[in-house]
């Protein structure tokens, strides 16, 4: 057996099923029917991370996930499970927990900028199509070349806006960009900012540190997002989050080498949201970090109700596998079931296809990685009970936490810092201005001279205030000096690279 420390799963006969830590980097599943015990076991898990001091994330989709703040409760179930699972020194205790919300009100802002999500990410969000899309990575290349940094949306707004009024000057240099494309992306935005988008990108930007802390004892400190307002308003929005999130801790943690633990895991309820409808070329990426961010000492843990709502190639990256009871009502349930029971290794005393469509509340089949990596049989087991509640925190008991918060204070003011709107708006002041001034110095210099000598025909010659209107849109379409003018460079799924 590894050293590395071990988390409790469950067990059953006195027998416990452990996950050895050093293989928690190669994620896990957690899956079942609703009102199976999911959440339940979601919350014992993560608290397990917690108490072996790795930092957790996790969005709270119905609002019950918050007792994990508190100490639990005396139950004649839990007692049961205690004895029958044989664990020794249970206590329950809650667990250090911040409260994050992205609209504010339960919990910390959580916000990011449009720069730093990334024209990939943006685009899958607003349901863009190939041409939509290929404006819109123009937008990007185009703010990129320039330095204008677009943190909210009316910075992206103003872009396209200005983008649109010098679609011909810009064609030579970008490509195409319609008028059609740009509106599509424009009401885009305006759905967005209908379901409350307007609060998740801005500034300040949410720290990677501040979801990777251990408290004074020694605990990772758990990361509590809540998103019952969100998931009902805008799925999609919430599904970016993740991905926006994934992406920024690959790009931005060094890579460790064999470590007993992670450096921080990730739980990600209605995982399928993650997949849905998205695009080839952005499924291709998330495959692509989920395998390679495990070298970074992240484990990502999905939480949905059919291992089926993960893509095969994600799935066959996941290590521990949790999986609740399925209900087999329809010829379709039952092929289901039997895909999935494939899934596992087999065990002989096991009748695995069966055995889940029996799985009693708290039952589950697991199957974990030993410390070579290779999956451990299917076993059936009990889930182990947290030592925290099973409900939500009350609204004091949340205050509380809140007002005691090491991040208190950092995100609740928004910060508008100058960016492309106000430096858009700053050059169309300037090029009016500039153009008032030349046709004035026109009007004085036609009555200075009272005839001109008439020109050749041919193409007429620009006017001063037209040869100022054009020199101005060619300055943002070509690179100007200095820092300002370097392309920020940009990852693998489009998240900006050292913005900060």
């Amino acid at each position: 057996m590894s050293n590395a420390p071990h988390i409790l799963i469950g067990g059953a006969n006195q027998h416990q099923v452990t996950l050895d830590a050093s293989m928690a980097n190669r994620h896990g599943l957690i899956a079942g029917a609703t009102g199976t015990g999911k959440t339940v076991t979601l919350q014992s898990v993560a608290e397990g991370f917690s108490r072996i001091g790795v930092p957790v994330f996790m969005a709270d989709i119905k609002g019950d996930l918050s007792g994990i703040s508190q100490a639990g409760r005396p139950h004649k179930e839990i007692d049961r499970r205690i004895g029958e699972i044989a664990i020794d020194g249970y206590s329950q205790r809650g667990n250090p927990v911040l409260f994050w919300d992205i609209f504010g009100r339960t919990g910390h802002p959580v916000r990011t900028t449009i720069s730093d999500m990334g024209p990939l990410l943006l685009s899958n969000l607003l349901d863009l199509n190939d041409t939509q899309s290929g404006v819109l990575y123009a937008t990007f290349r185009i703010a990129d070349d320039q330095g204008l940094l677009l943190l909210d949306l009316k910075d992206l707004r103003s872009m396209l806006s200005w983008m649109n009024e010098h679609a011909k000057e810009l064609k030579s240099d970008y490509g195409n960009i319609s008028s059609a494309s740009i509106g599509a992306i424009q009401r885009g935005l305006l759905v967005l900012e209908e379901q409350g988008a307007e609060n998740f990108f801005g500034e300040p930007a949410l720290r990677l540190s501040d979801l990777m802390m251990v408290d004074f004892s020694g605990m990772g400190v758990i990361s509590l997002l809540d998103v019952t307002e969100l998931i009902s308003k805008s799925p999609k929005l919430y599904a970016t989050f993740l991905l926006w999130l994934l992406a920024e801790l690959f790009e931005n943690l060094p890579e460790v080498g064999d470590a007993d633990k992670p450096k921080m895991v990730l739980f990600f309820d209605e995982a399928h949201l993650l997949f849905d409808g998205a695009p080839e070329v952005l499924l291709d990426k998330v495959e692509q970090v989920v395998r390679l961010i495990r070298s970074k000492g992240v484990g990502v843990y999905f939480v949905t109700q059919s291992p089926l709502d993960i893509p095969e190639s994600v799935l066959g990256q996941l290590g521990m596998r949790v999986q609740h009871a399925l209900r087999a009502f329809t010829p379709k349930d039952k092929k289901a079931v039997k895909t999935v029971a494939e899934t596992f290794r087999p065990n002989p005393e096991l009748d695995t296809a069966t055995v889940i469509t029996e799985l009693g509340i708290g039952e589950a089949l697991v199957s974990t990685l030993d410390g070579t990596g290779a999956p451990t049989q299917v076993e059936r087991i009990l889930i182990a009970p947290p030592q925290s509640r099973i409900g939500p925190a009350c609204s004091e008991e949340r205050a509380t936490m809140i007002s005691r918060s090491p991040v208190g204070g950092r995100y609740e003011e928004s910060i508008d810092r100058e960016s492309a709107h106000e430096l858009l708006k700053a050059r169309a002041k300037e090029v009016s201005r500039r153009e008032m001034a030349a046709k004035a110095e026109q009007q004085q210099q036609t009555m200075r001279e009272p005839s001109a000598p008439k020109r050749p025909p041919g193409r007429p010659r620009d006017t001063m205030a037209e040869t100022i209107m054009k020199s101005a849109a060619r300055s943002v379409t070509t690179a100007i000096s200095g820092a300002i003018g370097r392309r920020l460079v940009r990852g693998l799924l489009g998240s900006l690279l050292g913005g900060k």
